[in-house]
């Protein structure tokens, strides 16, 4: 057992640990700057272009003004993207519940339109968020690319949702951990399956 090899280890586990609960504060702290109604969602492009920076391999970038920049860089494009999904999501929502209480007059093929597009929505969600961290376009085609992404990359799609669900399980099971850690390790887990895919549409394109 080499005590330097374990030194050095741990040196690396700490110093992840604290980028994480540094982002994890930046995120709070800007949601409540912009009183969270018009901070969240730049906060979080914000957390996944800290993110983006770590996987492309600077991981010595300095932390909070490169969030900071993203913050403000991307601010009405973060707010207006995400509350053209939260009014649409609001929407199916609302539909859910008028389905409930009429489950039994609506025609059998309307719950699974209303699921299908509800799955649309969850790609579009998913998808969105990080296109805007990586490139610079219309709200449209980021939507429209959510879609198409979504749709191609199955398989990373789920694996972001199940990674999700774990990040929320721990949570509820630890619930230290979500303050201190959860958003700023489920935005690093989120960017890097979605920067795998970019790398590959990215190398396609040159």
């Amino acid at each position: 057992m080499n005590p330097n090899g374990i030194v050095t280890t741990l040196e690396k586990v700490m110093n992840w640990i604290s980028r994480f609960a540094v982002v994890n504060f930046l995120w709070l702290l800007y949601s409540l700057m912009g009183l969270f109604v018009a901070g969240v969602f730049p906060a979080t492009v914000a957390a996944l272009g800290v993110s983006r920076k770590w996987i492309a391999g600077n991981k010595e970038i300095p932390i909070w003004r490169t969030f900071k920049e993203v913050y403000f860089k991307e601010f009405a494009a973060a707010n207006v993207l995400g509350w053209i999904l939260t009014a649409i999501g609001t929407v199916l929502f609302l539909n859910y519940k008028v389905l409930q209480v009429r489950q039994e007059e609506v025609v059998f093929m309307v719950p699974f339109a209303f699921y299908f597009v509800v799955i649309v929505y969850c790609l579009v969600v998913i998808w969105s968020f990080p296109l805007l961290a990586h490139y610079q376009t219309s709200i449209y085609k980021y939507m429209k690319h959510a879609f198409i992404i979504g749709l191609s990359k199955v398989h990373i799609t789920l694996g972001i949702f199940v990674t999700s669900f774990g990040l929320i399980y721990l949570s509820i099971s630890y619930p230290a951990f979500l303050p201190l850690l959860f958003f700023s390790v489920f935005a690093f887990s989120w960017m890097w399956g979605a920067m795998y895919v970019f790398s590959q549409m990215d190398t396609a394109n040159v």
